[in-house]
């Protein structure tokens, strides 16, 4: 039997959180769920354990301070692999994501793909209640990923997706550090880098309801040189590949 599970990173989402929960029970009931809080001042974390105590598929796992949604996310990635669970689901908590959208994710991923992305920017994709300044933003970065590392990806910086585990074995999770945004494209490009097959599902995306945005000028930053750098890193790469094809005789010449 397969077994799924959908990590939610937590960060001061006590108001959002119990609808996350309940609609995502609602929308796959045969998957299982873990919170991965990072010390919420707002007792997200606490909230959760009462939950999960009354709900044997929901679990929660504590981490001792706000650290990022990269390594919340590595750190559900380690415990799922390391209780035997075959396709891993990322989902924020703020309602932004549609647990309703959830099946067709994890469908994308049995049919064959090693990586299934809620799409925002593919055909039937599309935002709700989202200020344009913000659909600016991540349709240039995503234009700016494509354009320097090559992912063909439309929308390489969301955040709806489904791993299967398998792939998530092959890649490695401890040398793996972006944050925020940048943490998406980061798992993208190791993704088609390893050859695994991306599969873009349509999504709707909302405006979060409930708290704060986590955006900040610092996720912004890191992801601009850390794409810079991954891009850099491409074009030295297929340099040395074509001058490995050239002729002896051609390079002693030039």
């Amino acid at each position: 039997m397969t077994r799924d599970l959908v990590i939610i990173p937590t960060y001061n989402e006590r108001h959002s959180l119990p609808d996350t929960l309940a609609r995502t029970r609602a929308a796959a009931p045969d998957v299982d769920l873990l919170v991965v809080d990072d010390g919420s001042p707002d007792g997200t974390g606490t909230w959760a354990d009462e939950y999960a105590g009354a709900d044997e598929a929901v679990h929660v796992l504590h981490r001792p301070g706000k650290a990022g949604l990269g390594r919340a996310y590595v750190a559900g990635f380690a415990w799922a692999l390391d209780r035997g669970y075959h396709r891993i689901a990322e989902m924020d908590a703020d309602g932004s994501h549609h647990p309703e959208d959830l099946p067709r994710l994890l469908a994308a991923v049995a049919g064959g793909a090693d990586l299934a992305i809620g799409s925002r920017w593919v055909a039937g994709g599309r935002t709700a209640n989202w200020p344009w300044y913000r659909q600016l933003l991540s349709r240039g970065a995503n234009a700016y990923a494509n354009g320097a590392i090559g992912l063909g990806v439309r929308d390489a910086t969301a955040g709806f997706r489904v791993f299967t585990a398998a792939m998530l074995q092959r890649i490695d999770l401890a040398r793996v550090n972006s944050q925020g945004y940048c943490f998406q494209v980061d798992m993208t490009r190791r993704v088609r880098d390893l050859d695994g097959i991306i599969v873009e599902v349509p999504i709707t995306f909302t405006e979060r309801l409930e708290g704060v945005s986590k955006m900040s000028r610092q996720i912004v930053v890191e992801a601009l040189w850390r794409t810079t750098a991954w891009g850099a890193e491409r074009r030295t790469r297929q340099w040395r590949q074509w001058w490995g094809r050239v002729p002896q005789a051609l390079r002693r010449r030039s």
